[in-house]
């Protein structure tokens, strides 16, 4: 059975999760910090969160997790569709998110989201890059209904966490959620996810765990 290591306050932890869930692949979950450790750095090699552990052997970075589980189990779900041009859609739109969008964004979260502070050069950075992001994403996606067209995919499974993460961050930071400002639809869509019984089952694990971490820190 697989094991996956990781915190629930993350959103690429979350989305590992979920797409476990959507899968219905057994797994066990075991909470672990990043860390640098000697321990951790033997299983994932920058001692960054989420890794699983496999029978094979252990695996880090969240969009490999998500690739070897479609391919160790094709009886399961598929998240990616069947055409070879639109399941490279998919990958297309789950690398522009990841990378010029939330990537980018991350910079402002330790004021957003722990407290700390972030230089305005920094700020003014982001924002541009960020909405310039977005505007490239909004061609990509179709919310119709899901990111890509009729079915739910491993578009969804990564849009998810990291747009609610991302709409949270630029409306603490700069009093202006820039998702929804650039992505029309996107509360609808959101509400989408979120009536998905596994989506709803990792929304509450974060919740918990979001509550826990500002409570002993």
């Amino acid at each position: 059975m697989i094991t996956l290591y990781g915190v629930a306050i993350s959103n690429y932890y979350n989305k590992v999760k979920l797409a476990l869930l959507e899968k219905n692949l057994a797994f066990a979950e075991e909470t672990l910090p990043p860390a640098q450790s000697e321990a951790v750095l033997k299983r994932s090699p920058l001692g960054k969160i989420p890794f699983i552990k496999t029978a094979e052997g252990y695996l880090s970075e969240s969009q490999a997790i998500l690739e070897y589980l479609e391919d160790a189990y094709p009886e399961a779900p598929s998240l990616y569709p069947d055409d070879v041009f639109e399941r490279a859609k998919c990958r297309e739109f789950i690398q522009h998110i990841e990378l010029n969008v939330e990537q980018i964004a991350r910079r402002i979260y330790s004021e957003a989201i722990f407290g700390g502070k972030v230089s305005r050069e920094t700020k003014d950075e982001v924002l541009t890059k960020v909405e310039n992001g977005l505007r490239g994403l909004a061609r990509l996606m179709t919310l119709s209904p899901y990111a890509l067209g009729e079915h739910f995919s491993a578009a969804d499974v990564v849009a998810w966490p990291h747009l609610q993460l991302v709409g949270f961050a630029t409306q603490q930071i700069y009093d202006r959620n820039l998702v929804a400002e650039h992505l029309p639809g996107i509360a609808e869509y959101m509400q989408l996810i979120e009536s998905r019984p596994h989506a709803q089952l990792v929304g509450k694990d974060r919740a918990a765990a979001l509550e826990a971490f500002f409570k002993n820190r």
